[in-house]
């Protein structure tokens, strides 16, 4: 019967902002722009990161990590997303929702490991600076870059699997913009309790050990930052780490906000909490990689120099 039930459904309806049509078309040019500034913010990162060697660095290789990671992961949904203000079909096939899902997964648990990483990385290079080099060699940072898409990819083949294995009794409409597993699971007409606990182990493994990994990082470099006696010192010293630290606030704050606001009780305003849901969630999907180049590259002159030494070759070599 579950099968039965479950083959029955071969398409999804993603109802996103549907109940509102006058939002529709302001979204579809934000969101638009949005996206194009990702594309080109983070494709520059890496580019400047493989083409200058000054940036031949764990930190940048990691950053350039973190770029593609953006751009995978909102172009799973969003090309997507915006094809559904320009028609009235607002469907997605249940192959497509399962590639969508597994990627959003993978995306977001490869990046709570990879921000982990970094902060170890700059734990490093401030609290241990002479042992550095030896630390953070190639043979230590790349397999740690790897082991973060690993995990990341596992976690999401798990979750992805239990819950497009479920059985679906005949309603197929999402009520999100994309393929997102809590609205999917609503859905199912089958226990989903071995869902939940391995969503609930996930999620430790996935955000509460990372910032707590990051939590403690940090500590140890601000302690190490208030002991350098010039003032010019310290502040070199948190400048390195400070676009990192505010992409981790950004990235778990939007989260933290996401999932531990308090819900409405009472029906009248269930619809307002779905819909700012929504828009919260399109902030963390969208925002979130949009704002990561630009506070990399505004708070960083060695990518800023980057950039200008590519442009520059590219216009004598034009000139030429």
């Amino acid at each position: 019967m579950g099968k039965t039930n479950q083959s029955s459904v071969t398409e999804f309806v993603l109802l996103g902002l549907s109940g509102y049509p006058e939002l529709e078309a302001i979204y579809f040019v934000l969101v638009l722009f949005m996206y194009l500034v990702i594309l080109l913010g983070n494709g520059v990162i890496i580019i400047v990161s493989v083409c200058d060697s000054h940036l031949h660095t764990p930190m940048y290789f990691f950053l350039s990590n973190l770029s593609f990671l953006d751009i995978c992961y909102t172009s799973s949904s969003i090309p997507l997303f915006l094809s559904s203000f320009l028609t009235t079909k607002k469907t997605i096939s249940f192959s497509g929702c399962e590639v969508q899902m597994f990627l959003s997964f993978a995306m977001g648990a490869t990046e709570c490991v990879l921000l982990s990483m970094m902060a170890f990385d700059r734990y490093v290079a401030i609290c241990n600076p002479l042992r550095y080099p030896i630390i953070m060699s190639k043979n230590s940072y790349v397999p740690m870059a790897a082991g973060s898409w690993i995990a990341g990819g596992v976690n999401s083949m798990l979750q992805t699997s239990l819950a497009m294995q479920l059985p679906f009794c005949g309603d197929n409409v999402i009520n999100h913009f994309t393929c997102e597993i809590l609205a999917v699971l609503k859905l199912a007409c089958a226990d989903i309790s071995i869902n939940v606990i391995s969503m609930v182990v996930a999620n430790m493994i996935f955000l509460v050990v990372p910032v707590l990994f990051i939590f403690i990082s940090y500590v140890f470099i601000l302690s190490t930052i208030l002991r350098i006696p010039s003032s010019e010192g310290r502040h070199k010293a948190f400048s390195t780490c400070s676009a990192h630290l505010t992409v981790v606030i950004i990235f778990y704050g939007t989260i933290l906000f996401m999932y531990a606001k308090p819900k409405a009780k009472d029906s009248s305003g269930a619809d307002k909490v779905q819909v700012t849901d929504k828009i919260i969630s399109l902030f963390y999907g969208v925002v979130t990689p949009m704002l990561n180049p630009l506070i990399y590259s505004l708070r960083n002159k060695d990518v800023k120099a980057a950039v200008k030494n590519i442009l520059c070759q590219k216009c004598f070599s034009g000139g030429k």
